[in-house]
């Protein structure tokens, strides 16, 4: 078997380690990309008194960055007399994703909109250093080296991928992410877990990144219906902090696979939160998979047992202990838009990195009871 993995970003972990980040900026210019609310203002002062004032805040960032908001925001940076030496990303995913593009456009997003819509002018983009600081548990984006742009006007959804946009450090603080609400804390959290089972469906799996789904899975498993109840507890949001990292670990090797391709559309056409749309799907596609062999079936029976099946029935229990339905029927999506969500997923990136079979996956989708289209 041959095979490879490779991390380059360099990742301080613990309570009160964002502390440090100061030190990591050093005496570079650097820019501030976060969300506007007190929470926020108030570890951006922390940081402005330890590490000085940066040269640009960037506090507007919303849900699922999309086109419209990045390329003016990607305009301020291009008001600065020159880029900063370091772009700081203090916040969720969408925080980070859009630091990446920041890091990327240099100050011109037509830049990036050419490359995402063609893959043409790489070379004409840029790389300013990330220093990513994730405060929920879920993203992964703090680990990979790219980010995810949505272009809601036509329906789309890209992927911003260069090897250039991994972050240098990930300051993992999990004191950053107490306080956050609870389907804030479940979404991210099932975002991760799918994450983690993505990497082991996927034909770029490997064992490296198996033992960091396989440890990402377990936790997540163990401890979400736990912080679910104890949304304070300190060493809970480390643990899963832990695993949210681990499972960053693992997809930064493989990407993601069907179930985050199903649900982009179903994100953009029926506004599930991003965490809850590629992770109901997920008992549905493990009892697809009984029977794949190698690294992905003896990962996942190392998750849930030597029977998948009734491995996939806990999980579906897991779920719904969480409040949420594996039935897309819950989603209002009916046995047609599912059937034509399914085909079209394989088609896609994500769903070719998918190892398992169309038709298992297809047979496995006809055990849910859904509605019939409804006619005019």
């Amino acid at each position: 078997m041959v095979w490879k993995y490779g991390n380059p970003v360099q990742i301080e972990f613990g309570v009160d380690s964002f502390n440090k980040l100061s030190e990591l900026i050093g005496s570079r210019r650097y820019a501030l990309v976060t969300y506007g609310e007190p929470f926020f203002d108030e570890l951006a002062g922390r940081l402005t008194e330890a590490a000085g004032a940066p040269v640009l805040v960037i506090r507007d960032v919303a849900p699922n960055p999309d086109y419209r908001l990045l390329a003016k925001q990607t305009g301020r940076f291009a008001e600065l007399e020159r880029q900063p030496d370091v772009i700081v990303a203090l916040g969720g995913g969408s925080v980070i994703d859009s630091a990446k593009v920041f890091a990327a456009a240099g100050g011109d997003f037509g830049k990036i909109r050419t490359f995402l819509e063609s893959q043409k002018g790489g070379e004409q983009l840029s790389a300013i250093p990330i220093i990513a600081v994730p405060t929920t548990a879920g993203t992964g984006s703090e680990v990979t080296c790219w980010g995810t742009v949505w272009d809601e006007v036509n329906g789309k959804k890209y992927s911003l991928a260069r090897p250039t946009l991994y972050p240098t450090h990930a300051v993992v603080d999990p004191r950053l992410m107490l306080g956050k609400p609870l389907l804030l804390t479940i979404s991210t959290g099932l975002d991760a877990l799918s994450h983690a089972l993505e990497s082991l469906w996927n034909v770029n799996n490997n064992p490296v990144s198996a033992n960091h789904a396989v440890s990402a899975a377990r936790n997540i498993l163990d401890v979400l219906p736990k912080l679910a109840k104890d949304l304070g507890n300190i060493e809970l949001r480390s643990r899963m902090a832990m695993a949210a990292l681990f499972a960053g670990l693992a997809f930064s090797n493989t990407k993601t696979a069907i179930a985050h391709s199903l649900s982009y559309p179903i994100t953009l056409r029926h506004g599930v939160q991003h965490g809850i749309a590629c992770s109901f799907s997920l008992p549905m596609v493990l009892r697809s998979v009984e029977g794949v062999g190698g690294i992905c079936e003896d990962s996942l029976k190392q998750i849930f047992g030597a029977d998948l099946m009734r491995g996939a029935d806990d999980l579906e229990d897991f779920l719904g202990r969480l409040g949420i339905s594996s039935n897309p029927a819950a989603y209002k999506i009916d046995r047609q838009e599912w059937r034509l969500l399914i085909a079209d997923s394989l088609q896609g990136e994500r769903g070719r990195n998918f190892l398992g079979s169309g038709e298992r996956l297809i047979e496995a989708s006809q055990m849910l009871r859904l509605p019939t289209a409804r006619t005019a």
